[in-house]
């Protein structure tokens, strides 16, 4: 074993959150919001920069108007994204990232990073496992 497994090793460590003694970390605030299916989509079109209402709906293909609002609305409620509104007729809204959405963000594009990487083999080991 080298000596940057141990070290990886050891950062990956973690407490268990069920037990009474372990301080409220966050991660289920974080881990909500991240297993919703279009928070990932909508961080990743954000991240490009500002969108408008309808570029973001138009982008997330398949995302209703009432899960499009609603993700929009979890996201700014968490401080991720700004909501701008434009006084015009009709209203033009445009959302763009906060600097803490753009930290979620960055820390979202690892784990896209990471499932590419790996959705061959966790292809393959779920073929093993249902073969067996």
């Amino acid at each position: 074993m080298s000596v940057t497994h141990t070290v990886v090793r050891q950062e990956a460590a973690l407490e268990p959150c069920g037990s009474p003694d372990h301080e409220d970390c966050g991660i289920r605030l974080v881990l909500g919001r991240l297993g919703e299916q279009w928070t990932v989509m909508a961080l990743a079109e954000l991240s490009a920069g500002p969108r408008r209402y309808r570029q973001l709906e138009r982008a997330l293909v398949g995302v209703s108007q009432r899960m499009m609002t609603l993700t929009l609305r979890r996201l700014e409620r968490d401080g991720h994204v700004r909501r701008l509104v434009e006084p015009t007729v009709p209203p033009s809204v445009t959302y763009e990232l906060t600097e803490l959405g753009r930290s979620f963000a960055d820390q979202v594009a690892s784990l896209v990073t990471w499932s590419r990487l790996r959705k061959a083999e966790i292809e393959t080991a779920r073929t093993s496992f249902d073969d067996r």
